[in-house]
């Protein structure tokens, strides 16, 4: 048994309680909180720790969706409009994923455990990630994405997608968990998507998409023309949308799935989604790809994540939240902070379908310490204090074992 104690615990639990001078008893599982005397009373062997005033223990930041397999990218791909921004991917895909080595990876997660993320939703499109994220201490959800749009080559692009979700799910244990993602509807023919979405809803596992991220993509969906016509004339002859906005949303029904972006959907989609799925926002990426962002006001469902270095400058959370606080102006900045925060814990858990992201009995124990270093007078803004001064972890602390 080990005792960790600190100045506040922020739980995240269905009440939000914050609790002043607890403890946690805790093995691999979350087992008490209670006064440190109270569980040393109970617990008189346990191993204890205490850190320093004004620390906060929190759940493990939990990144639903992120690319670890373009991590090299520093100024290759070009921003400020979406199709441009695919051609730059195009024409330096195997640059960089031939630099995104497995030690590269190991390199970008240990400095993840590093800044409290505890938890990645790793989008993973051609396997390179397997090793490094089977390897590291860091829980993953690895989604085997699903990819391509030529009728002729679905069986063979079928094939390779379940060799490699077969090798995640050999692999399998508390830590690593196989998952799959279908691309997005101009990239991912329907038969493809049946195919995985079937395999998703046999096996249980949780789905992520890319969905309505561009201009070009909601134009493209809806009136066969644009950007996307002219990007894909490049490589299929008369191209033609391979679904509508409707039909793309009904093939996920029934199935758990994270819908990633979604910043050209209409406030009535945006709706349908958060009331049967969950959403994902990326909020530097929507900046740099298309200069948009997601209204998050209303949005119950929400979690927010980095997605890749393909569009993005950092893969800390606490740099993801800061931004999303300063770009979503018009939401008060103490319920936005608490709101973006419960995105990456209670929320991102239940996307995920873990028992992760709460600190509360029966949870796992993964768990973080914050140093704030300063008295503050108002409890509830603990969480602003949180996003606006927190780069990296004092202790990071997964399935009960230090990371």
């Amino acid at each position: 048994m080990n005792i960790i104690s600190c100045d506040y615990i922020v739980t995240f639990d269905e009440k939000l309680q914050i609790f002043k001078n607890k403890a946690i008893a805790y093995e691999k599982q979350i087992v008490k909180i209670d006064s440190k005397e109270n569980l040393l009373k109970e617990y008189p062997d346990a191993l204890t720790e205490d850190f320093c005033k004004n620390s906060v223990l929190l759940p493990g930041l939990i990144n639903t969706h992120i690319h670890l397999e373009y991590i090299k990218n520093k100024n290759r791909l070009e921003y400020g409009e979406f199709i441009k921004w695919l051609s730059s991917v195009v024409k330096y895909r195997e640059e960089l994923v031939s630099l995104s080595s497995s030690e590269a990876i190991s390199e970008v997660l240990t400095a993840l455990l590093k800044c409290g993320t505890t938890t990645i939703g790793e989008i993973s499109s051609f396997g390179e990630d397997i090793e490094p994220c089977k390897k590291s201490a860091i829980n993953v959800v690895l989604f085997n994405e699903t990819l391509g749009s030529n009728p002729s080559a679905v069986d063979v692009l079928y094939q390779d997608f379940l060799q490699r979700y077969y090798k995640t799910l050999s692999l399998k244990d508390e830590r690593f968990i196989p998952a799959i993602s279908i691309h997005s509807p101009y990239s991912t023919h329907p038969i493809l998507a049946k195919k995985a979405l079937g395999l998703a809803k046999d096996a249980g596992c949780v789905v992520s998409t890319h969905f309505l991220e561009s201009f070009a993509e909601r134009e493209w969906l809806t009136n066969a023309s644009g950007g996307f016509k002219e990007f894909l004339e490049k490589f299929v002859p008369n191209p033609k949308p391979l679904t509508t906005i409707d039909e793309y949303i009904e093939l996920f029904i029934g199935i758990p799935t994270l819908f990633t972006h979604l910043t050209y959907a209409s406030k009535e989609e945006l709706k349908r989604i958060d009331s049967e799925f969950f959403i994902t926002s990326c909020p530097v990426s929507n900046r740099l790809l298309e200069n948009k962002k997601l209204d998050l006001k209303d949005i119950k469902n929400l979690t927010i994540a980095t997605d890749g270095l393909t569009s993005n400058i950092s893969l800390n959370l606490w740099d993801e939240l800061r931004s999303a606080l300063f770009i979503h102006e018009a939401i008060d900045a103490d319920e936005l902070s608490k709101k973006l925060l419960t995105s990456v814990t209670k929320n991102a858990g239940l996307a995920l379908k873990l028992n992760k992201g709460v600190i509360k009995e029966g949870f796992d124990a993964d768990m973080i310490v914050v140093d704030l270093n300063q008295d503050f007078d108002n409890i509830d803004t603990i969480y602003k204090w949180l996003i606006l001064h927190t780069k990296k972890v004092e202790k990071t602390i997964i399935l009960g074992e230090k990371a």
